[in-house]
């Protein structure tokens, strides 16, 4: 992947964080993938590391994202691409989250102007958490509905519901993205 990401977490004391990290070993395990991630719904990528490099925390704390109270991730369905990032996810609802997307676009080269990040907001942004990164085929439908039953036991709600539906404000972490996945970790953290 080109460039850093900017990721949505999960407040630091949310049950999700933890019960979101475990899904994501067992569903990795099961598709015996050897990626793991922190859980959590990307909001853009490709940033320039030239951007943040002399100071990725000042960087970090510039970015204008909508009070936490405003941003709401609300879980939907299991859906399943053949895109390596985008191989088994939760899909998230996008009107909860579309204007931290937006906010997050504007950092990158090209969509610095509001214009550019709301076209890309409006028809380009699928906000979702993704369970597995894999080098396979797409997931078929019988194997979505044995991790359906994995999230299920897990306590998870697709249907938005609960206090494991999703979660209101959390934390934006810039990631660079552009090394191998074993050194996916956050160079800073904001807190919403």
């Amino acid at each position: 992947m080109a460039g850093a990401s900017l990721w949505l977490l999960p407040p630091a004391d949310h049950p999700l964080h933890s019960v979101l990290t475990e899904l994501i070993k067992k569903v990795s395990a099961h598709f015996h993938s050897p990626h793991l991630f922190l859980p959590h719904v990307t909001l853009t990528s490709d940033i320039s590391p030239s951007s943040y490099a002399s100071d990725p925390h000042k960087w970090l704390e510039e970015v204008e994202f909508p009070p936490g109270t405003e941003v709401k991730v609300e879980f939907r369905r299991l859906q399943s691409e053949d895109v390596f990032v985008r191989k088994l996810y939760i899909k998230v609802e996008k009107t909860g989250v579309s204007d931290i997307g937006r906010a997050a676009r504007k950092m990158v080269e090209g969509f610095e102007d509001g214009e550019a990040a709301n076209q890309c907001a409006e028809e380009k942004y699928a906000p979702h958490l993704s369970l597995l990164y894999h080098d396979c085929p797409r997931v078929d439908d019988d194997e979505i509905a044995k991790i359906e039953q994995l999230v299920q036991e897990a306590g998870v709600s697709l249907a938005g519901e609960g206090e494991l539906g999703g979660w209101v404000g959390g934390r934006v972490v810039l990631v660079p993205t552009d090394r191998p996945i074993k050194e996916w970790a956050p160079l800073t953290e904001k807190k919403l």
